[in-house]
């Protein structure tokens, strides 16, 4: 009975926590996405997302994020798994994720200095001779940048579900005569699937958001549901479209994750 009372009190904070700051906070904007520009309650927000302009925001959101996180995952997949074969596998890991810890803000200007006019890639450019390029403000320079800061996030749940992999399953393979694609294909990469779920949402999920590379590297050519929030919010005033907009946002990502997520199999 004490361990019982001691558990509830020890759960208290949490609960506190969820409440306060992802409940309140979700039930605020749908508070606010039921009230259009002059303050009214209304459904035109509502109505107003299903037009054309914010369909086609909205299929330009998934359909960057779905690049972002494909390339990462064809980078991180291979990154992983070698790093599983090295000797300082975890030291070498740790130095794949120490960039993640810079300030995201800072990483984005300093690729404003690399892919600049006068960066370090126009020099190279100039080096073998293509010449000047404009790299920055591209659709390029936004899904280079975003596959970098992304991959370390990639690369940790596949890393994880790699290592903890039975060596045995692969001599066994070895041993019935199959090839190193067939082992991949048939053991490695199914027993390693849920890192790759993991992986997968981690990086599908907050670059269905990204506003602040929209804006610093791809110039505000890129348009996603994350730069229309913060348009709405910050520029126009206009919070109940902004409000709708991150409704419709949080429902995409709850449908993510249930897609994404990893059922416990039976033993």
């Amino acid at each position: 009975m004490e361990n019982k009372v001691t558990r509830q009190l020890y759960m208290v904070p949490y609960v506190l926590w969820i409440v306060l700051f992802v409940i309140a906070p979700i039930l605020l904007v749908l508070y606010y996405s039921f009230f259009n520009i002059e303050g009214q309650l209304s459904l035109d927000n509502y109505q107003k997302f299903f037009t054309p302009v914010y369909l086609k925001m909205t299929l330009s959101s998934f359909w960057y994020a779905f690049l972002i996180t494909a390339i990462t995952l064809l980078v991180a997949y291979p990154t992983a798994y070698l790093l599983t074969k090295t000797k300082h596998k975890h030291l070498w890991l740790l130095l794949i994720i120490v960039p993640s810890w810079i300030n995201l803000l800072l990483k984005a200007y300093a690729f404003l200095g690399i892919f600049g006019t006068f960066g370090a890639a126009n020099q190279f450019l100039e080096l073998i001779g293509i010449g000047t390029q404009q790299i920055l403000f591209t659709d390029f320079s936004f899904i280079f940048v975003s596959v970098y800061i992304f991959i370390p996030f990639m690369i940790l749940p596949i890393f994880n579900s790699l290592n903890q992999l039975n060596p045995t399953l692969l001599d066994a393979a070895n041993d019935l005569g199959a090839s190193k694609w067939m082992t991949f294909k048939r053991v490695i990469f199914p027993l390693t699937i849920d890192g790759v779920k993991s992986g997968c949402q981690v990086v599908f999920i907050p670059a269905l958001s990204l506003f602040m590379l929209t804006r610093l590297i791809a110039g505000n050519r890129v348009i996603t549901l994350g730069t229309a929030i913060e348009q709405h919010f910050l520029v126009t005033q206009d919070w109940g479209m902004g409000s709708t907009i991150a409704v419709f946002l949080i429902i995409f990502m709850f449908l993510i994750m249930f897609l994404t997520g990893t059922k416990k199999r039976g033993v």
